[in-house]
């Protein structure tokens, strides 16, 4: 399975995007992918600390590299509950897939809701249940989960 996260937004202090699963389409009318939207998500503002590329990285306030990223599901031991993990992020550790409402909640992951006000994004737990529950579904048929940030 393959998340897409496409960020929409990169503001100053913060940076906006949406959500997706990629699925794979094959009927009379139509062959291909598609992305089936699941949520809004929140991150740090984005700094373009790409290899050879300006930029630098503040701990917990810099949005990830643009990539593609294994995703596991581990007990957080910060939250104390199980959570998506990145893995394989440069530069980065600990990248995590969780609930919160302001960028002040980031630390450097990634929030998921609705990005109903400006800045932020609400209806978090609800949308991180969401998204669990299409890993677990994948990871229970065997199938790798991968997010694919753009």
């Amino acid at each position: 399975m393959e998340l897409v996260l496409t960020r929409i937004a990169k503001r100053r202090n913060y940076t906006i995007g949406r959500l997706a699963v990629r699925e794979r389409v094959d009927d009379e009318f139509l062959a291909g992918d598609r992305e089936v939207y699941l949520c809004d998500t929140l991150e740090p503002t984005w700094r373009d600390i790409g290899w050879g590329k300006k930029g630098r990285k503040v701990a917990g306030k810099t949005a990830i590299p643009e990539g593609r990223y294994p995703v596991v599901i581990t007990k957080s031991e910060k939250f104390g509950i199980w959570l998506p993990l990145l893995l394989g992020v440069p530069r980065f550790e600990g990248i995590r897939i969780h609930a919160g409402n302001t960028v002040a909640d980031t630390e450097g992951c990634i929030l998921v809701g609705e990005n109903l006000k400006k800045g932020m994004v609400l209806n978090s737990n609800k949308c991180l249940k969401r998204v669990k529950e299409k890993i677990v579904e994948a990871k229970e048929t065997g199938e790798g989960v991968w997010i694919v940030i753009c």
